[in-house]
């Protein structure tokens, strides 16, 4: 590795936002409670100024240190995607963290240092790179998702999240170590290099293939690596639930997208079976199992696993059509996917942190009953956040499901998009569930305790941008469309 002082440039945004993570967790324990806001807006601030580098980053490509960090369009789409999901994860945190009296300052810190490792995710060319930026946003994300520190489902969450991811690192890294033996590189150029002159049948390459899987599959909450889904979506408090469910899967899908399309393209004929089995198992099991869930926060997050299985659909539609036209299409539809998901799953997740039941939150799926009469506009925001989700025009949900059929389409899966429209078609079943429990029931029929829900001008904020998404990009999807099918040319 070489380095170069203008090497510090091309990670501009990587330092702001570790230097700001140091500055709040600095700052938090010699600042008053009273004061505290004052760190909410050091994040936002820090968001904001690496928005506007990164956007001017994206028409000047560049690497640092030796090409093992490349900052290109795909990279600076994937960290837009994300910035803006960290900004609505703090002003959603703003009033849930007090609502919920956890008064700890480091939670901001610690969602930098979740997307410090993000960021350097999407944008590492090196699958050591790639791992130690994992790592740092696992890390972090494990401590915040036992946040509630009194309450013995959070550090329950914390703990199985903690072993599980643990074990998943172990299986990639030693992934990583077999390509490394067979190829002589961690570099995704050189590995690809390496890779076209072996064969394909190569047990060695095969093995390490299928390791990398299992270990992104666990980020991606794919089945059958999805077992730690459920429990920690439904122990973590649900701003950090909203920010794992939305921002570590982008940033996982980043990363694994270019290491399969990068470097190890030449192996699409090995990768793209296990993928079409992951898929539609995921398809599958996140969709059936949905259906008799109780708990609002599980059913969204067996809800999250299906739709990872929605996204694979374009990786698979990808691998089979290889580098065609069709093959950037399924890549750019699962950027597109991922993008329209975050809207809609991130505005559900904020209507769930608004309701209240006495002192605790609502969670159960009960506790929505008579909403549309206690109160009508938080209900018609979940009634569009619900009806996106199931694919029912003219939502967003329902672009991002039409894009990526389409890849399957293109690349000769018609019986694939034919399933998972079934599928889909079933997923109405429990998002149209909650409709109904809101418009259809009276309030108090099934509770004696009212719930009640928190409003604040933040979580006004994050459901606007969640709902505008949802609306805008249905009706006129084009600029985004545009966007991630110029990043997905930058791929090589």
């Amino acid at each position: 590795m070489t380095f170069a002082p203008g090497d510090l440039l091309v990670i501009l945004p990587e330092l702001l936002v570790i230097t700001a993570a140091c500055v709040v967790l600095g700052l938090d324990p010699i600042t008053p409670v009273s004061k505290k806001d004052g760190l909410v807006w050091l994040t936002l601030g820090t968001l904001a100024i690496c928005m506007g580098v990164t956007a001017s980053q994206m028409s000047a490509p560049a690497t640092a240190f030796g090409g093992i960090v490349i900052v290109d369009a795909y990279a600076c789409f994937w960290k837009l995607l994300l910035y803006f999901v960290t900004g609505l994860t703090v002003l959603l945190s703003f009033s849930y963290l007090k609502e919920e009296r956890l008064y700890f300052g480091e939670y901001y810190g610690f969602v930098l240092l979740a997307l410090s490792g993000m960021m350097v995710m999407v944008s590492a060319a090196d699958l050591l790179t790639i791992y130690l930026g994992t790592e740092l946003m696992s890390l972090s994300l494990y401590v915040m998702a036992g946040l509630k520190r009194s309450a013995p489902r959070s550090l329950e969450a914390s703990a199985k999240y903690f072993v599980l991811g643990a074990f998943s690192s172990g299986i990639l890294l030693y992934g990583i170590s077999l390509l490394y033996g067979a190829t002589g590189s961690t570099r995704l150029p050189a590995i690809a290099a390496a890779i076209g002159g072996r064969s394909v049948d190569d047990p060695l390459l095969l093995f390490a293939t299928i390791l990398l899987a299992v270990g992104f599959g666990f980020k991606l909450a794919v089945v059958p690596f999805h077992m730690w889904t459920p429990d920690v979506y439904q122990g973590a408090p649900t701003s950090v639930t909203a920010f794992m469910a939305v921002a570590s899967k982008a940033a996982s899908f980043g990363a694994f997208l270019r290491v399969f399309v990068e470097g190890l393209g030449g192996l699409r004929a090995n990768w793209t079976d296990i993928f079409l089995l992951l898929c539609v198992g995921t398809l599958v099991l996140g969709n059936i199992v949905a259906l008799v869930q109780t708990n609002i926060k599980r059913m969204l997050a067996y809800s999250s696993i299906a739709h990872a299985g929605y996204a694979l659909i374009g990786v698979v539609a990808a691998g089979m059509a290889g580098g065609s036209v069709a093959g950037t299409n399924g890549i750019a539809s699962v950027m597109l996917y991922i993008v329209l998901y975050a809207f809609m799953t991130f505005g559900a997740f904020s209507i769930v942190a608004m309701l209240r039941k006495g002192g605790l939150e609502g969670e159960e799926i009960e506790d929505f009953t008579g909403l549309a009469k206690r109160h009508p506009i938080a209900a018609l925001l979940m009634l569009v956040f619900m009806v996106s989700l199931a694919g029912i025009p003219p939502t967003a949900g329902f672009i991002g499901k039409f894009y990526v059929f389409m890849s399957a389409v293109e690349a000769g899966l018609t019986w694939l998009a034919v399933l998972a429209l079934v599928f889909a078609a079933i997923s109405a079943y429990y998002y149209l569930r909650i409709v109904m429990v809101m418009y259809m029931r009276e309030p108090g029929e099934l509770t004696a305790v009212s719930p009640r829900l928190v409003a604040s001008p933040a979580l006004s904020i994050v459901l606007a941008c969640a709902v505008a998404g949802v609306v805008l990009f249905g009706i006129y999807p084009n600029p985004i469309v545009s966007l991630a099918t110029h990043a997905v040319l930058t791929l090589k």
